[in-house]
């Protein structure tokens, strides 16, 4: 998971990736720092989801840009379309289940 450091960067990556994965995070959450390793690890088993690290913290137009009022987030995007949001007590077994089906439909 590339950390970025600027929207600008992440909105490219968002608007023109077929599926794109957007964590967003802060220093001070300990559920974010759990949750960041869970979602790397089965981020293995997507080679095809370029994945993104956004510290909320560091880009305070996160929240905004974003519609971010708690973290983690995990935002799944398909050429700059949001399909997936789960926030704050992200079910990793589910997240792997909705990636899945999104990756069958998109290689049908």
């Amino acid at each position: 998971m590339e950390k970025l450091d600027n929207l600008e960067e992440a909105r490219r990556i968002i608007n023109n990736e077929k599926l794109s994965l957007v964590y967003i995070s802060q220093p001070a959450c300990s559920v974010c720092h759990g949750l960041k390793p869970q979602v790397e690890e089965l981020l293995e088993s997507y080679p095809d989801i370029k994945a993104v690290h956004l510290d909320a913290s560091e880009i305070p137009e996160i929240s905004g840009e974003f519609q971010v009022f708690t973290v983690p987030v995990v935002l799944v995007y398909s050429e700059g379309r949001e399909l997936i949001r789960e926030a704050r007590f992200v079910p990793v077994g589910e997240l792997d289940h909705q990636l899945n089906k999104l990756q069958d439909a998109m290689n049908a």
